[in-house]
């Protein structure tokens, strides 16, 4: 019995001794790299991160982005001391009534929610129908809000999806959301956007614009 309990322990010394070794080599390597998207309007730039917890949201909002979908849509609804939101592919067209609604057949992306993203100044969410339409509160496939509020949004936690932060041009935003607007919330001047993503090594991301990753 004392061999079998002398081998039996040796057993358990090796594995404890593999175990570290097995799980940092099945660990993913954290990228040193990451993706900030520019934001460009006639009013000024706006630069966002997007947040790798919320993957999903990351990876449609990039190729979005890439594809070129986004240049020539509008910020469609800006309230001031709340939000400003955009990203519909209808406000490209020259019929202002059908921004915000979406396409008919618009696709949806399963909720991300997490508790550490909170709609605080300058986050982004993703925008999404109602709950009694939507009780999983899915995600529209391309509308997206930025909080204008600099007191944040709170109200808005756990409802949304945050999956982004702004990380330079929150003068912007402001400026965005105190042009004037009509009846429906909607700009009485397009406000069109383009994007760009470009790819810049996070310790550069803190030295240029103070963000600061965990």
């Amino acid at each position: 019995m004392k061999s079998l309990f002398r081998a039996t322990a040796l057993g358990w010394l090796l594995i404890c001794l593999l175990a570290p070794a097995v799980l940092a080599a099945k660990a993913p390597k954290k990228s040193k790299k990451d993706q900030v998207v520019t934001l460009s309007t006639s009013l000024g730039d706006i630069r966002i991160i997007l947040f790798d917890a919320t993957p999903l949201h990351k990876a449609n909002f990039l190729k979005l982005a890439e594809s070129g979908f986004y240049n020539g849509t509008t910020f469609h609804r800006i309230i001031q001391n709340f939000m400003i939101q955009g990203g519909d592919g209808n406000s490209k067209d020259s019929n202002p009534a059908n921004d915000g609604l979406g396409p008919d057949n618009d696709k949806t992306i399963p909720a991300e929610i997490r508790p550490e993203f909170t709609h605080k100044y300058g986050a982004m969410a993703a925008a999404r129908q109602g709950d009694f339409v939507n009780p999983t509160k899915a995600s529209s496939s391309t509308q997206f809000y930025i909080v204008q509020n600099h007191d944040g949004t709170p109200h808005l936690n756990g409802g949304y999806t945050v999956f982004g932060q702004v990380i330079s041009g929150l003068d912007i935003v402001d400026k965005i959301a105190a042009q004037p607007k009509d009846m429906r919330d909607r700009p009485t001047t397009d406000i069109k956007m383009t994007m760009k993503v470009e790819k810049l090594k996070k310790k550069k991301i803190t030295e240029l614009y103070g963000y600061k990753y965990e």
